[in-house]
């Protein structure tokens, strides 16, 4: 099982877009996925069409990382037919902003505690709020690869450098075997000068962690979430573009738990 860690530290950049996008890969390629949504909002339950009800959330979860209540937390997508082990969800709830503040160490390895506790995943995604509280932390100590996502703006590619700063801060203290995959940018246009001028600008400040291709800027990635449904069901050369980019993508993210199990 690879843990990856979605998030960025500035809003609207389209960090749920890409955990979204990642999923619909995975179930497409038949890889057994939760999703772990610990954003407040809990965007990423709802766009994973997750019907069934739960009596523990997310939130629960922190709070007590036992088996019970990750049963209890766990429901399957409707992406996935309603199909217990294909693609789940732990559910997002706006009850986990109580756990922002976590600073003690127990706290902060929840996660990672309640994760151990279900290996029959392939992958995990954790869809983190965009910030750097006790949440998105706890998100991070869990993961063995962080996953920033930015926009082809001046003010993300700022937001994209303090959040490989906070990465490299955690690995010297409480999660030392994790390391960055990569800045994903997003709605990407390529005629647009300013996008071309901000993408050259990120490759120059972080070299090869800027992950190719940047995901392009297309309605069918509104339409689908819409319709909640995933983008690889998407009709049209605008999901049949966006699947292609998130294909590629989850292969560096699966390549990267192969080389992370031969080097343990």
């Amino acid at each position: 099982m690879i843990v990856l860690s979605v998030g960025s530290l500035k809003g609207g950049v389209g960090k749920t877009t890409v955990t979204l996008g990642l999923a619909s890969a995975a179930l497409a390629r038949g890889v057994p996925t939760l999703v772990v949504d610990l954003d407040p909002q809990a965007d990423a339950t709802t766009g994973l069409d997750v019907a069934a009800r739960r009596d523990s959330t997310v939130a629960d979860v922190l709070a007590n990382p036992r088996r019970g209540e990750l049963a209890k937390a766990i429901a399957p997508s409707g992406w996935a037919g309603d199909q217990p082990g294909v693609l789940d969800v732990m559910l997002g709830s706006e009850a986990s902003t109580d756990h922002d503040y976590a600073t003690r160490p127990r706290a902060m390895r929840s996660l990672a505690t309640a994760l151990a506790k279900v290996p029959w995943y392939d992958l995990v995604l954790v869809d983190c709020p965009p910030s750097l509280g006790g949440l998105t932390r706890t998100g991070l100590v869990a993961s063995d690869r962080a996953l920033v996502v930015s926009e082809p703006a001046i003010f993300s590619v700022a937001a994209a450098d303090r959040a490989l700063r906070a990465i490299d801060a955690l690995r010297q203290s409480d999660a030392p075997d994790l390391m960055p995959l990569g800045i994903l940018v997003n709605r990407f246009r390529e005629r647009s000068p300013e996008h071309r001028y901000r993408l050259e600008e990120m490759t120059s400040l972080f070299g090869p962690l800027v992950l190719r291709p940047p995901l392009p800027d297309r309605s069918a990635v509104q339409q689908s979430q819409g319709a909640t449904t995933p983008v690889h069901r998407w009709h049209g050369h605008g999901g049949s573009e966006l699947a292609a980019a998130f294909d590629l993508h989850l292969d560096r993210v699966l390549r990267a738990g192969t080389t992370r199990r031969r080097t343990r």
